[in-house]
């Protein structure tokens, strides 16, 4: 077994006074612990974090080798050793190996001309896209369209990546197939649900009378000929790197739906506020560096105290979907069983994420996080402007919800009532961008990735394969091939279901 208690061990090792206490004890708590990013604030004040626990950790990262893990993840050497490869996003914004950057540059360069042949009608008349992906390949494009194209007016996007066919009927509601095109984003090219829709989007076009339906097809893909046979012209194959995951996707060709949607300008800008957060995290010492200390504040609450979960919750409606975002960027990262070696891990590893938006979940799950028995970390996200030309009571109010929640959570309430008293003592973290614009959100994702990279570096396990979301694919396939033996209960479902 691996040796993370006894690597950890620090963290049992005697109580943490209340935070109020630590706030108390400490004039200068604030100031230790905020740093300010791409004028991006991060509040880790309210969090159990000592100078003392800071250190304990550094000396953690030290010894599980952070410098070089962090190195060979920018120099595009092997960062994800169960399938030999590196893994270059950062590349992709320009923070890589000087040949990875070059290839993405070009590759980039690639994505713009069809996105300005586009523009020029190209393709005629495009006023609808949809894009049709899975896990990272529609999670990403979706976030920075919903985010960032409310009031861009350049084309209606819609993402598709449920199999129910429930879910394309809504996608192409009210779009116009003449005026639409469809872009099929698959790594391989071969995943199931992604290429099943595909064809009945596809048939969708032709039924309604599309001439050359096929010529409205957009390709973004690390396997070019399997585009290529399945019938997408090469002039409208947008490839990106065998060495960039899924989920860390939306810098490369992946994200082609969003900068067909905002601009070639905001998806630039969008690239440089995340290269400025992987110069940050590269240079910035571990006492002021926020993916790190993120990371810190993740192992305290899930290995010194046992917390299973971790709840984000966005009090701007423009990052409703940054929750859904983060649980694939985190869970399937981290949630690991072994280490690099494929040593059993003796103690738990990525924290369940989950979460909601702002008031809506007050008034839905906050009872639990202030009275009840388990203890979850929260994160608040926020933004100082509004979004919005409405009275600016509405973002006074959003925003003292927001603070005011943190500050309950931390201080509690006493009560001869038991059932109206509040323990206090729970933990939060406050992210407080200036705007949800390009640049801050790029910046953003690419805190909580190297936040995700750091957390398995002190777990030392590899958080760029997935391999545990093969074998229920694998059945699935088995299921519909009818040449696989299920146990007595799955049986019965499918002699239920199918006859």
């Amino acid at each position: 077994m691996s040796g993370l208690r006894e690597r950890f061990g620090f963290l049992k090792s005697g109580g943490m006074p209340h935070l109020s206490e630590l706030f108390a004890a400490d004039p200068g708590r604030v100031g230790a612990l905020s740093l300010t990013e791409q004028d991006i604030y991060f509040d880790f004040s309210k969090t159990h974090l000592t100078a003392e626990l800071i250190q304990s950790f550094v000396e953690v990262a030290k010894a599980m080798g952070l410098d070089a893990r962090r190195d060979d993840l920018f120099a595009g050497r092997i960062a994800n050793p169960t399938e030999n490869r590196a893994a270059e996003h950062t590349a992709e914004r320009g923070e890589g190996a000087s040949e990875s950057v070059a290839m993405a540059k070009q590759l980039h360069g690639r994505m713009r001309a069809l996105i300005e042949a586009i523009e020029a009608g190209a393709l005629g008349d495009v006023r609808h896209v949809l894009h049709i992906g899975i896990g990272g390949s529609a999670l990403g494009p979706d976030l920075l369209v919903d985010a960032l194209g409310r009031d861009a007016g350049r084309y209606d996007v819609a993402v598709v990546s449920n199999v129910d066919g429930a879910a394309l009927k809504e996608a192409v509601a009210g779009f116009d197939p003449h005026k639409t095109i469809i872009v099929i984003a698959s790594k391989t090219f071969t995943t199931t649900e992604t290429m099943l829709n595909a064809e009945s989007a596809l048939g969708w076009m032709v039924e309604s009378g599309v001439e050359d339906a096929n010529g409205r097809v957009i390709a973004l893909t690390a396997n070019p000929q399997g585009a290529f046979d399945w019938g997408v012209d090469e002039t409208r194959i947008l490839p990106f790197s065998e060495t960039v995951g899924g989920r860390y996707s939306l810098w490369s060709s992946i994200g082609f739906p969003a900068a067909l949607a905002l601009g070639w300008s905001a998806f630039e800008e969008m690239l440089e506020g995340a290269a400025a957060m992987d110069r940050h995290f590269r240079l910035a010492t571990p006492e002021q560096n926020a993916p790190l200390l993120a990371a810190f504040v993740d192992q305290y609450y899930s290995l010194g105290r046992d917390a299973e979960t971790r709840g984000v919750f966005a009090y701007d409606e423009r990052l409703r979907l940054l929750p859904s975002y983060l649980q694939q960027l985190e869970m399937e990262s981290n949630g690991k069983s072994v280490t690099f070696d494929g040593t059993p891990l003796d103690a738990d590893t990525g924290a369940i994420t989950w979460g909601g938006v702002g008031t809506d979940a007050q008034h839905a799950v906050f009872q639990l996080l202030h009275q009840g028995t388990r203890l979850v970390p929260v994160e608040f996200i926020a933004s100082i402007d509004p979004g919005h030309e409405f009275d600016d009571a509405h973002h006074r109010q959003l925003l003292g919800n927001c603070f005011a929640q943190g500050a309950a959570l931390m201080a509690g309430k006493a009560s001869v009532d038991p059932a109206r008293a509040y323990a206090g003592d729970r933990p939060s973290t406050t992210i407080l961008l200036p705007d949800v614009d390009p640049r801050s959100l790029g910046a953003l994702l690419a805190f909580y990735e190297h936040r995700t990279f750091a957390n398995a570096v002190l777990l030392g396990i590899n958080p760029f394969d997935q391999f545990g979301v093969e074998l229920g694919k694998e059945m699935a396939k088995g299921i519909e091939g009818g040449n696989m033996t299920f146990d007595a209960s799955t049986q019965a479902l499918l002699d239920k279901a199918f006859g």
